[in-house]
């Protein structure tokens, strides 16, 4: 699934070549796509419209558009969107047509993606939690969101709701950076301890962010270019592998059913 350096790729490749285009048409092939408002509804409310910003909150990008409309995207787990390719293919869900001669295509193999055409963006992504690379997300903030959470630091970093933007890729590596096992007690952390999952969090974005993202399998940047994170990965998808840091071998569980890696001498 994108995640926060993913989606924000995205938008930073998109920006400066859609910005400023009007959508003259959009031709839905999956009405299942629209989750709000009816695909008919949708095709006709968003034609014409210009894109005037293109935004990030989270996972989620969002396009505002002229008359005051914003188009949300959630790409899930195999969504993209891709720029100028004139052909479709069968896991083509969406093409907005642009007055510049351009297509936008929203590909979706397992459908799970949804686009959102609404007024108020917060209806959408409003409850999502702080993001993890303003200048908010400090360790201050960080130990009051974790005070009296009991459960496990691996499904808390999962939780959209407690942290916007996060998965399962750089959850584990934040872990792994920090020194914290994934079942270690929310509630239980030092403040050093707070403070080393801060600046992991923090940095493993970064990183992402400046590989142009992770590409396991489906992810691709607007050009189909694939992202370069996943040659840098210490511990996720590492099973068997040595520990960059002490060479004890990693090792998978599965927490919360997803699939968690992370090495039993550094994360004890």
């Amino acid at each position: 699934m994108p995640e926060l350096p993913e989606v924000e790729t995205i938008r930073r490749d998109l920006e400066p070549l859609v910005l400023g285009a009007t959508i003259v048409g959009v031709e839905i092939y999956w009405p299942g796509s629209i989750a709000r408002p009816s695909a008919p509804e949708f095709e006709d409310l968003i034609t014409g419209r210009t894109i005037l910003h293109l935004g990030r909150r989270g996972k989620y990008l969002i396009f505002a558009l002229s008359g005051g409309w914003n188009l949300i995207v959630h790409l899930a787990m195999t969504g993209r969107l891709l720029l100028n390719q004139v052909e479709r293919d069968k896991h083509t869900r969406a093409v907005f047509h642009l007055e510049d001669g351009h297509n936008l295509l929203f590909v979706n193999m397992r459908k799970f993606g949804r686009l959102y055409l609404v007024k108020d963006a917060q209806e959408v992504v409003g409850r999502l939690g702080p993001e993890p690379l303003e200048a908010e997300f400090t360790p201050q903030r960080l130990a009051h969101l974790l005070a009296n959470r009991r459960g496990a630091l691996k499904p808390l970093l999962l939780n959209q709701r407690f942290l916007a933007g996060l998965g399962n890729i750089y959850a584990d590596e934040a872990l792994f950076v920090a020194g914290l096992h994934p079942q270690r007690r929310a509630d239980t952390l030092s403040p050093e301890e707070v403070g080393r999952l801060c600046g992991a969090i923090r940095l493993v974005l970064k990183e992402g962010l400046k590989d142009g993202g992770t590409t396991l399998e489906a992810y691709r940047r607007p050009n189909e270019e694939k992202g370069r994170h996943q040659e840098r990965l210490q511990v996720f998808q590492r099973t068997g592998g040595p520990c960059p840091r002490c060479g004890a071998t990693i090792e998978r569980i599965v927490l919360a059913g997803r699939g968690t890696y992370f090495c039993p001498r550094c994360q004890r």
